[in-house]
This record gives structure tokens, sequence and C-alpha cells, in this order.
């Protein structure tokens, strides 16, 4: 019988042989079902491996308001440039994985603290296992943001960095689809569409959702959907994440240089040109890394005092009263009575909320703790 490995092969051989089309997609989705249900099989025999005592993992430490993690082949300027944004010098070499380890440096920037992660230059093949490469895409996978690090005069690297991203589920500078698959004890695979599906019938969509192993279920489209979009949505682990170029060596590069660097690159990404051997564009990319984090301003106002309207705090846009209090001390967590918000996210000023209240941008906060 074959094995897990041989199955997805043989998928995915066929997948290479077909031409993808309108009239194939819904084949092809089939396909891409069924071995995404063979890597979920396969991960779960290797989580009990794992739980059972089997290989050690690869883990970085979170730290700071968000972590960016540095991805490119070795050689690429990796190191120099961690030292640039973090000024913590990052050993140059070409690891190539002969070496699992991750130099974390804390970039320092209007308020916030943001880990950068320096990994080991990836791969082809690292998806697949290869030089222990899904360890290092887990990692990546946990960051707030990749950032593709191309060397302007080497050849195809974002197409095999990106190849390895989409491999590991990884779905960069996209938004989710909005398809919502419930299963049904019985009853069939009832398609519901809140509009015009332009790519796929409800025959091919039932279709791929049963090569996954379902049966029965009820699925919602608000998304004219695709093949992918049915197969992420059925994997689950699916990462979507912010992504930018940055191209290196600017300094070394002419303006055909850039351009045949261009060309290889999705419509529509951002793209930053940065020498770090002479810092140009460090700033730049800095002010962008920044702003595009989703962070916030949040004033803090303690109890009888005035409020520090001069250094905000810096937190994810996402963040309740609760990360505000864990940020600040564990104390305050543990201590926690109620907090009083005046701004965007109260409804009057110096409104009572608790620790799961959600905070906007420009709040004012107190927190009011237990006495001792």
């Amino acid at each position: 019988m074959a094995t897990i490995e041989e199955q997805i092969k043989s998928l995915e051989d066929e997948i290479s042989k077909t031409k993808y089309n309108k009239a194939t997609q819904g084949h092809i989705g089939k396909l891409k079902a069924k071995i995404a249900a063979l890597r979920h099989k396969k991960e779960k025999a290797q989580a009990h491996s794992r739980a059972s005592g089997g290989a050690q993992g690869f883990e970085v430490k979170k730290s700071g308001d968000a972590s960016v993690a540095l991805v490119g082949f070795p050689s690429v300027g990796k190191s120099s440039l961690i030292s640039q944004l973090t000024e913590v010098e990052s050993e140059a070499g070409n690891f190539a994985f002969t070496t699992l380890t991750c130099i974390p440096g804390v970039m320092d920037h209007r308020g916030a603290k943001i880990q950068i992660l320096d990994l080991p230059g990836l791969i082809k093949g690292a998806s697949e296992g290869k030089g222990r490469g899904k360890e290092i895409l887990n990692v990546i996978r946990g960051s707030d943001m990749v950032l593709y690090v191309l060397d302007p005069f080497q050849k195809s690297h974002f197409q095999v960095l990106d190849s390895e991203l989409w491999k590991s589920g990884m779905r960069l500078n996209q938004e989710p689809p909005q398809v919502f698959i419930s299963r049904t004890r019985r009853g069939g695979i009832e398609v519901r569409s809140t509009l015009e599906q332009t790519n796929l019938e409800d025959e091919e969509i039932q279709a791929i959702i049963r090569s996954f192993g379902i049966v029965s279920a009820t699925v919602t489209l608000r998304t004219d959907v695709t093949d992918d979009h049915i197969v992420d949505t059925l994997a689950g682990n699916r990462i979507y994440n912010r992504a930018v170029v940055v191209v290196n060596k600017i300094d070394l590069a002419n303006k055909k240089d850039l351009e045949r660097a261009y060309e290889e690159l999705p419509d529509g990404w951002p793209v930053l040109n940065v020498s770090a051997k002479t810092g140009e564009g460090i700033e730049e990319m800095k002010d962008f890394i920044f702003d595009n984090l989703g962070f916030m301003s949040i004033f803090l106002k303690p109890q009888g005092q005035e409020a520090d309207l001069v250094e905000p705090l810096i937190v994810k846009d996402t963040s309740t009263v609760r990360d505000v209090c864990a940020k600040l001390h564990r104390d305050f967590l543990r201590k926690f009575r109620y907090a009083r918000v005046k701004g965007p996210s109260a409804k009057f000023d110096w409104q009572r909320v608790g620790l799961d209240h959600p905070l906007e941008d420009g709040d004012l906060l107190t927190v009011i703790l237990k006495k001792a």
C-alpha cells in the first residue's frame, strides 16, 4: 500500500499534468482536497509522535508588541539587515539549515518594541521537511508580518520562497474567503450563496467537499469562490498575514537589475528598496513595518492624576483592557477591579468597563485596582 507521501506525490503529479481552466477547476479542486485530507492525517500522526517524545521542535519565544520574520535564501543580506534594524549583531554565514539558530532582535520604533526574527535561509523543499524546514516555517507562521528579502542579482528566489510558504498554509496579502462549512448529520451537502458563483457550479463544490471526506454539510458562500477557497476552508489551518518584499543591495544594483527583480513579484505587493550596507531606505522600512502591523495609541490616566498625553502606550489594534493590563504589569490583572475609558471606544466619557472591553486608537484609560 502506498504511503501518505507517495499518495500526495501521485495527486500532485496529476495536478501538474492538468491544464488549469474553468472546465478543469472542479477536478483540480477535488485533487487538492484529497491532498489536504492526507496532509491533515499526516500532521495528526506527527503531532502524536511529538507528544510521545519524538523529534524536538524549533521554537522562538515571542516578545515585544509584534514579531516580523525575515525570509530569504542564504547570503541575501538578512544578517546585515537585522543589524541595521535592531543594532544587534547577527553572525553572517551560509547556514542552509546546517545550523538551526534564530537570532531575534528588537526594533524600538515610535514607541513600539518589534521583534525581528533572523531565521536560517529557506531552501526549496522546506515545506516537505527538507533540512528541518517545517520547524522554520512554523516560526514564520507565528509571526505578525513576513519580509521577503531578495538579492536583485539572483533569479527566481521569490517564486521558490513564496511556493514554500504557500505549501505550508500561508496566504499572504490575501483576505480570508467568506466560506463557511458546517457539518450536518444527514441531508447531503447543501450549498447556499449570497452572490452569483462564476467559477464553480454547486455540483463541483459538493464534489470537492466530498473529496475531503465530508458527506453532509451546509455550505454558505459570501465570496465568488475558487477551488483554493474551498480547500483552504476545509484545511482549516491557513494563516492570512501581511507580507512585503525587501530588495536589498540597491547600492550595487542598477535600474535594469531592479526591473528584473520586480518582474517575478505579484501585482500590488509592497516593495521596499534598501541597502543594509549603506543604510539607504532603512528608516522608510522601519516606518512601513510600524504602519502595517496594526498598532494604536492608548493614553493612560492614573487614578487622581492628569492623563499622559505625550507618551502613549503602543498596542495592537485588537487590544482589550485585559491586553493593556497584561502589558503594564501582571499585578494589574491580579488586582483589577474595573477600568474607566474616555474616547472612541466609550459610549460616554469615563464609561466603566471590564477586562474584555475592546479599545480604540486615541482612548484614555484609567485602571482601578483592588487595595492591598
